[in-house]
């Protein structure tokens, strides 16, 4: 080849270089799904602590994946937004509880669903099986079989002459009934009447509580649902306290925000932990393979403060059980 040959070509290569640079394909960027029903607010602990877990597995959201949020204040708008989602074509579907896992159930069968706090995925027929889910949901669960009896345990040793339970419940969360079935099983052992009073919205609460107090309930088990633990748990806290109601809830929060006691696994390191099943099945697992893991550790939360205006005192025994005691 001619020097001006050489020369010629060198230039066209050096200016084509960029070009061929720019051309080359770019990392994929995952699209999750983030379905909730309830606030940003209510959940940015939630997020947090989903986004810590992605990090931690080397997901940036922005970078190398994006995550869409749909938040809902009403089951149809959660519906509507789940069947978005799934128009949208994204990767996962997050959908934490059985509640929103109910609504990306309905709006796919393709898409893999990936929940975190899931009361009850078999007995609500989400999976076959925790060892072989066999269709497009995995994720975490703690067990209403296990844990409701636990929370009457402790609200019974609290407050051991009471004899008639309160029962809060929400047909919006799918496992209403294997909590409602669990309830009314350990009442008839523990020898206490159970009153049960269904919520779907927030304006159901206050109707709740008079007819509670009218049938002179002496102490409350609250259904641990998106509705009660995201929807203004503050209003649930001072109802429960106007009525001199000692309250056993589920999530942390219902006590932190003036609740007396809850009993439950960490929910927050349980969504940090599903990250690992939404990297998994990016990677091309399938969720029917993914075995569901139960939750295995729980922990006990007493607010003092709380005791302490409903005048009661709080066993020894089981203050020295408590993960967390609230001054």
């Amino acid at each position: 080849m001619r020097r001006r040959e050489l020369l010629e070509f060198a230039g066209t290569a050096l200016f084509a270089w960029p070009l061929v640079a720019r051309a080359q394909p770019q990392a994929k960027i995952a699209p999750l799904g983030f379905l909730s029903f309830g606030t940003p607010a209510a959940s940015a602990n939630r997020v947090e602590a989903l986004r810590e877990g992605l990090r931690d597995l080397g997901y940036v959201d922005g970078k190398n994946l994006v995550i869409e949020f749909r938040w809902s204040s009403t089951v149809e708008q959660m519906h509507e937004a789940a069947a978005e989602l799934a128009r949208m074509k994204v990767d996962i579907i997050f959908a934490t509880s059985s509640t929103e896992a109910e609504s990306a159930r309905r709006a796919t069968s393709t898409i893999p669903i990936v929940f975190a706090t899931h009361a009850d995925p078999v007995g609500v027929g989400h999976v076959s099986s925790l060892a072989r889910p066999g269709g497009n949901m995995t994720g975490l669960a703690d067990l209403q079989s296990v844990i409701t009896p636990k929370r009457l345990e402790i609200l019974k040793a609290t407050v051991p002459q009471v004899t008639r339970f309160g029962v809060l419940w929400s047909p919006t969360a799918p496992s209403y009934r294997p909590f409602l079935e669990a309830a009314e099983a350990t009442g008839r052992k523990l020898g206490v009447q159970l009153l049960t009073v269904g919520v779907s919205i927030v304006a159901d609460y206050d109707g709740a509580f008079a007819k509670m107090a009218h049938d002179r309930v002496g102490a409350l088990l609250v259904h641990g649902a998106a509705l009660t633990a995201r929807h203004n748990p503050r209003l649930l806290a001072e109802l429960a306290l106007k009525h001199r109601l000692p309250t056993m809830f589920g999530p942390t929060e219902n006590v932190v925000a003036g609740g007396l006691m809850s009993y439950s696994p960490d929910y927050i390191d349980l969504t940090r932990r599903a990250a690992v099943y939404i990297d998994k099945i990016l990677k091309g697992a399938r969720p029917a393979e993914l075995p569901v893991e139960q939750a295995s550790k729980y922990q006990l939360v007493i607010n003092l403060k709380t005791a302490k205006a409903l005048g009661l005192t709080i066993p020894p025994s089981l203050l020295a059980r408590a993960d967390q005691v609230i001054e």
